[in-house]
């Protein structure tokens, strides 16, 4: 009999030191499918892994005991993550992918781009030819569902992504709209990308991009009538700036205190908002103890987002009802008349894949 599953860690039970230690790039995605598809002994497996959440959905030949069983092949490091997993089966779980691929689990209720990710983690998957009958017909209902929502209700209107909310977090440490502040963008991937959207929309014009490929930080620079840096003139250039956003996609530190601190010392010690909405972390969490320097994580973003979810609360009960509809209709296909219990396992020998 087989089932589906989703165990998983997110911004609402796991801290980003904990998340970033889990966090999977996506040219490890296939290698990782493989580990759980031989070594968890799954039919089918999608791994979701963003910077607030890391989830494994799969398909089950045999009961397994628990999430934790599921992830301690994603788990290398050998972390204790009982306290912050979920996991849901069968009809939970399918509602639960709608919710997520919808944005209606994310920190920033309504936004557009965990949509982009869980398609990217699913084509990943197929490519992988990890998927099968029951994850692809969840996954292309679940994409067609958050086009619904999109399309029906206002649950995305004026939403905004993490890297526009850090923009917005900005503006609130300021008291101001940045007018007249030099804001210096690290990273020209996705949330990078969103930071300058964000501020062009504002009219800010004073803008800094530095980026590993620096035709790539010239192009997003050039959008907004801001300046491409080389990544090399990186610490010169943030003597100008009054507040960092680094997003760069990285797997280690970019910024250390070190650097910091000498960066400090050329300004005389003014003021500077470093704002990491990496994960894993850009920014040592050390840098926070050097003088006039004041850091954000991407967890510190959660008060001043609970304001988009009230903002969005009308929608909500739409969207429950388009969700709950569709994920009706797919469970009647799919779901087999009884699901199992998780029960434990002996853990089998583990298979790694090529990377």
């Amino acid at each position: 009999m087989k089932t589906i599953f989703v165990a998983g860690l997110s911004y609402k039970t796991a801290p980003v030191e904990i998340r970033e230690q889990i966090a999977i790039s996506p040219a490890k995605l296939h290698c990782y499918g493989c580990r759980l598809r031989t070594g968890a002994g799954l039919s089918e497996v999608v791994i979701v892994s963003t910077c607030n959440r890391v989830e494994i959905y799969g398909v089950m030949d045999r009961p397994v005991s628990s999430a934790a069983a599921v992830f301690q092949w994603i788990n290398p490091a050998g972390i204790d993550l009982t306290p912050y997993l979920y996991r849901h089966v069968g009809a939970d779980a399918v509602r639960h992918l709608f919710s997520v691929t919808s944005g209606m689990d994310s920190m920033v209720l309504g936004e557009t781009e965990i949509t982009g990710q869980v398609k990217l983690a699913y084509q990943a998957a197929t490519e992988a030819k990890l998927t099968g009958g029951i994850l692809n017909r969840a996954f292309q209902k679940a994409l067609q569902t958050a086009k619904e929502i999109r399309t029906q209700t206002q649950i995305g209107r004026g939403a905004t992504s993490v890297g526009s909310a850090a923009v917005e977090l900005a503006g609130k440490i300021f008291g101001s709209d940045l007018a007249g502040k030099t804001i210096m963008i690290i990273g020209a991937g996705k949330m990078g990308e969103a930071c300058i959207r964000h501020l062009a929309k504002k009219g800010h014009a004073r803008v800094l991009v530095t980026n590993r490929s620096l035709e790539r930080a010239e192009s997003l620079a050039a959008e907004i009538g801001g300046r491409a840096v080389p990544m090399e003139d990186c610490f010169t250039a943030m003597n100008e700036a009054d507040v960092v956003v680094s997003s760069t996609g990285c797997p280690g530190t970019v910024l250390h205190r070190s650097q910091i601190e000498s960066v400090m010392k050329a300004r005389r010690n003014r003021r500077l908002i470093l704002i990491d909405i990496a994960v894993p972390r850009d920014i040592e969490p050390e840098v926070q103890s050097v003088n006039g320097v004041y850091l954000y994580d991407i967890d510190d973003l959660e008060a001043l987002v609970a304001e988009n979810v009230r903002h969005r609360e009308r929608e909500l009960e739409q969207c429950r009802v388009i969700l709950e509809r569709r994920a009706t209709e797919l469970v009647e296909k799919l779901e087999p008349r009884r699901e199992p219990a998780f029960a434990p396992s002996s853990r089998p020998a583990l298979a790694y894949c090529a990377a």
